[in-house]
């Protein structure tokens, strides 16, 4: 039987700053959640490390569009991610986590992997 994930509350709407994103914290470690009214959908969520740096530093980018992509540039070397799949625009080869996000109510919802939640809650 597959175990289902957890929908966490990582934050509200009140705390999204439109065309901008937020760290979040999620037991699979740090998130940015990135609020772009423009957009359909306009909630995307990608880890907030930056796998050129390993720093937690991507909710501070500079968001934007390259050819119709939703895409984040890292504030430290400028690389963009795509905010639809996490990929690296300029460096096919590294990709980073994305995560479902859901708006609920007041609340921002991040989708926890099962096994992310099932480690932590025991």
């Amino acid at each position: 039987m597959r175990e289902r994930a957890s929908w966490d509350v990582v934050c509200t709407v009140d705390d999204l700053i439109a065309e901008s994103g937020v760290a979040v914290w999620t037991e699979d470690g740090p998130v940015a959640v990135f609020y772009l009214p423009h957009r359909l959908p306009a909630l995307f969520a990608i880890s907030h490390t930056d796998p050129f740096t390993g720093k937690n530093v991507l909710a501070r980018g500079i968001t934007g569009d390259l050819k119709g992509q939703p895409v984040v540039a890292s504030p430290l070397y400028k690389q963009h991610f795509n905010l639809e799949t996490g990929q690296c625009l300029e460096d096919e080869t590294v990709q980073v986590k994305t995560y479902p996000v859901l708006l609920d109510g007041q609340n921002i919802r991040i989708e926890v992997p099962a096994s992310v939640s099932r480690t932590a809650a025991a």
